[in-house]
């Protein structure tokens, strides 16, 4: 069992709730817009770390980080974007590979908004943990704590903060 700190859209921006948090998971991910290459060295200090970089990220950081990134924990498919879209939404690049890479869980973020939908027609999961940061229109700072145990996502927390 992986217990995964979820996490999108810093900004730049990191405190001691996001640490405290990520420090009680087994695992940190980053759905993008990271805005510092520094956090990203903090975050490894802390947790095991994966990534992708966003449309605000600079060349340093798009060095570090690739735009997706797809993996399997424990036995979930896990797929990892900053512009993807949601169900009935994704973009393009995202439609066309959904099925052929078997995603179980599809991760994007980008629009600061916290949503989790299950998507009946490709059978997955989809999460985006909204913005963590303080840069945007967002009103509260939110992001996602869960388990993957096997085959199954679990435990799954929307934790918020004001702004």
């Amino acid at each position: 069992m992986k217990k995964i700190l979820l996490i999108s859209d810093t900004h730049g921006y990191l405190d001691d709730k996001i640490i405290r948090y990520a420090q009680s998971v087994d695992e940190i991910w980053h759905a993008g817009d990271v805005g510092d290459i520094k956090l990203i060295d903090k975050f490894k200090l802390i947790k095991p770390f994966r990534g992708v970089f966003g449309n605000i990220d600079d060349n340093q950081i798009r060095k570090e980080l690739p735009l997706n990134n797809i993996f399997t924990c424990e036995e979930v498919k896990v797929w990892i974007t900053h512009i993807g879209g949601y169900p009935g939404k994704y973009k393009r690049r995202v439609s066309e590979n959904l099925k052929s890479k078997n995603i179980n869980l599809f991760i994007s973020g980008h629009s600061h908004i916290l949503k989790i939908i299950y998507d009946k027609k490709n059978n997955l999961l989809h999460m985006n943990p909204g913005a963590i940061g303080k840069h945007g229109f967002h009103n509260k700072r939110t992001m996602i704590r869960f388990e993957i145990d096997k085959k199954v996502i679990e435990n799954v927390e929307v934790i918020e903060f004001d702004r």
